[in-house]
């Protein structure tokens, strides 16, 4: 049996060039989550890689109380759909070479970006989804997708993410979008520490209209 007390968070964030813009806000909004998360009652371990055209992996199963200042460096293209099936592999491989009692109960990967796929040479927005949609029915993973300045509900759909985990958000709102992805995850941890479904737990993960609308203009 699975640890239904460990929550393992993954995060892929966008460094691409158009991330300058929103440097110092996504650096804080996500300062501003991590300290959320450290006050929610459970153990929780962290995974954070970041992509441009390249893919790199900035820590690795961290105890949330260990997990550093975020400092971003814009730079580079966009190749999300590579990077999101890195992550996605990686993961997958490294929790199935876990005894069973040491997998988290509970997986949840973050993906935020503000550009459009432009820079993958290896995967397609099908092999993504397919990807996604397996470990979403299989194994229980959540999956949360943020999106700036786009129709982030379209771009989630296409890579298995559904609608209601998909949040767009302003360029000024990345505080309110963290925010919003802070308490469903929250919520969500609760739940399943309390003995809840992946699936029934999931519910909580669902972004308000309150919640959409406080992250945008």
């Amino acid at each position: 049996m699975t640890n239904p007390n460990l929550t393992h968070l993954y995060f892929l964030l966008d460094r691409s060039g158009s991330m300058e813009s929103i440097k110092d806000d996504t650096e804080g909004g996500f300062n501003a989550f991590v300290a959320e998360q450290r006050a929610t009652a459970g153990e929780c371990r962290v995974t954070l890689a970041q992509f441009d055209n390249e893919y790199e992996e900035v820590y690795r199963d961290r105890p949330i109380a260990d997990v550093p200042r975020l400092e971003l460096r814009p730079r580079g293209m966009t190749a999300l759909l590579d990077s999101i099936g890195r992550l996605v592999s990686e993961a997958g491989a490294r929790l199935a070479a876990l005894p069973e009692d040491e997998r988290p109960g509970s997986v949840v990967v973050g993906i935020m970006t503000d550009g459009h796929e432009n820079a993958s040479r290896e995967l397609t927005h099908a092999t993504v989804k397919a990807m996604i949609e397996r470990q979403t029915k299989e194994y229980g993973w959540q999956f949360l997708y943020m999106g700036a300045d786009q129709d982030a509900i379209e771009v989630g759909a296409s890579i298995g993410v559904a609608p209601e985990h998909s949040m767009t958000y302003s360029r000024g709102k990345v505080a309110a979008m963290m925010a919003a992805a802070s308490g469903n995850i929250g919520r969500y941890r609760t739940a399943r520490a309390a003995g809840l479904s992946a699936s029934e737990a999931g519910e909580l993960m669902t972004f308000s209209e309150e919640q959409r609308h406080a992250s945008s203009d």
